[in-house]
């Protein structure tokens, strides 16, 4: 890369496509390397939409602060962690209420909460265990077959289901793993492959021969009641900080929304001696902009669009990767109307309860600063790909299913002060055999020099993750362009 004293070279352009998280950490990371190193760059962040952030929308309404995207992220993988620090507001970040440090599942449309030590899929403390009503005793001893069962063939790419179900039990698998696992990823658990999801489980699998065993030995889940809450972190005022806070750092006029991508096109030759850049973006507009360098940082289906001139074998690869839709429904009460204690964080409703809802986040008991004194705010999640066809209804309708759900699972009285439905088609499906697919992608794209991709399409669907794909984007682009 360039040092000072050497001669000052034409400046780069590097057009990032796409304003979610992903691209807003890549044009962040390329613009403070540009900074700090002196690089000759000229940063452009191209979002079609007239609204940065992608997912991240946070909405303040009359005292209320409501997600309709992630209300959090993980700390356990560090990349967005890393980037809160970077940007100077990883001091702002809390954590969820310790007071309330357990969820509910529901059972022939009751809450119950999940046993102490209960870590997704398989138990750690034996009294809770017995002693719970989620699973009848026949389900209880199935589960205890585990610490006897051998591990399977190693790297074989096995379902979410499938995996359950031969070391648990169909009962663990329907009244816990899928509700839990599989409504991270909105997804069929029958087809999500464990090995793109939940690798951990596999290899400590290979490595203690029982799941059971390995979570106890390992301690990693003791107390956990079904997710760790103290691993999640968010700010005050929603994670669209973190979106403000991006765009606050880069450069003044980069940024450009309402601005929508149709096209690329690959340069050849010279002009006048002088070496052409290497892409011509081009807009419905009709206009285009010339860069040295484009990262794509767009759902897999939009992505394939673009690729399908340039690299017809990717883009078939990427139109693989399926989606599913889904909705949150933030809806606002008075506190008297509810008669749940609400003395958790929330609840996931297993497939087999055939109710509207998959899960309930109880918003203002999760986080402190989401709702007036007296108030709660409740978010419940409907879709996913096993209930698609719900989406198929007009909001009121869904609404007046979600909530009748709701009003029978914390004893609700009355209507909402008001609600507001979020409807996403983002949630790409990691199905079996996704990670030899994006290695054939990866490779692909590999062969063309001036193009990365990043985004939740590929090694993990949270904000860490696409922060890390934004991070790995980002400086293969400046080796290509500066090294």
């Amino acid at each position: 890369m360039r040092t000072d004293g050497e001669p000052t070279a034409a400046k780069r352009v590097v057009g990032v496509v796409g304003g979610g998280i992903a691209g807003l950490t890549a044009a962040y990371r390329l613009s403070q390397a540009a900074q700090q190193q002196n690089l000759p760059l000229d940063l452009k962040l191209l979002e079609a939409t007239d609204c940065i952030g992608g997912l991240i929308q946070t909405t303040t309404e009359n005292g209320f602060v409501m997600e309709r995207g992630p209300d959090a992220f993980i700390t356990i993988k560090p990349w967005a962690f890393q980037l809160c620090q970077d940007l100077g507001i990883a001091d702002q970040l809390i954590s969820p209420n310790p007071n309330f440090p357990r969820s509910f599942i529901v059972r022939a449309g009751k809450l119950y909460p999940v046993p102490e030590g209960f870590y997704l899929m398989a138990p750690t403390a034996l009294w809770p265990f017995v002693t719970t009503p989620i699973f009848s005793w026949r389900g209880k001893l199935r589960m205890a077959m585990d610490l006897f069962l051998p591990p399977s063939v190693p790297d074989t790419d096995e379902s979410l289901e499938d995996f359950v179900v031969r070391r648990l039990g169909r009962e663990a698998f329907e009244r816990m793993a899928q509700p839990m696992i599989g409504g991270i990823y909105s997804a069929n658990p029958k087809e999500l492959s464990l090995k793109a999801t939940m690798p951990q489980f596999l290899q400590l699998e290979q490595r203690f021969g029982s799941i059971i065993r390995a979570l106890v030995e390992t301690m990693s889940a003791r107390r956990a009641g079904g997710v760790r809450y103290s691993i999640f972190r968010t700010f005050p005022a929603g994670m669209r900080t973190l979106v403000d806070r991006l765009v606050q750092t880069l450069p003044s006029n980069s940024v450009q929304t309402k601005t929508t991508v149709i096209g690329l096109r690959r340069q050849q030759g010279e002009d006048g001696g002088q070496t052409l850049p290497e892409w011509e973006i081009h807009f419905d507009d009709g206009q285009s902009l010339a860069v040295d360098a484009v990262c794509l940082a767009l759902p897999a289906v939009q992505t394939a669009k673009l690729l399908t001139p340039l690299a017809p074998e990717v883009a078939k690869l990427l139109k693989t990767i399926p989606y599913a839709s889904l909705a949150t429904i933030n809806l606002a009460f008075e506190r008297s109307q509810i008669g749940h204690r609400l003395d958790g964080m929330g609840f996931v409703v297993p497939a087999i309860e055939n109710q509207s809802i998959t899960a309930c986040t109880f918003s203002s008991l999760k986080f402190p600063h989401r709702a007036p004194e007296g108030k709660v705010l409740l978010r419940a999640f409907a879709g996913g790909a096993l209930q698609q066809d719900l989406l198929e209804r007009s909001n009121p309708d869904l609404l007046e299913s979600v909530l009748s759900n709701l009003r029978q699972l914390l004893q609700i009285e009355g209507n909402p002060i008001f609600s507001r439905t979020t409807r996403w088609t983002a949630s790409p499906q990691y199905h079996l055999g996704h990670l030899d697919r994006i290695s054939q992608i990866e490779t692909g794209v590999s062969k063309i020099n001036g193009l990365e991709l990043a985004g939740n399409a590929f090694h993990g669907v949270g904000v860490p993750d696409c922060v890390r794909s934004a991070n790995q984007a980002a400086e293969a682009i400046l080796r290509h362009l500066f090294s």
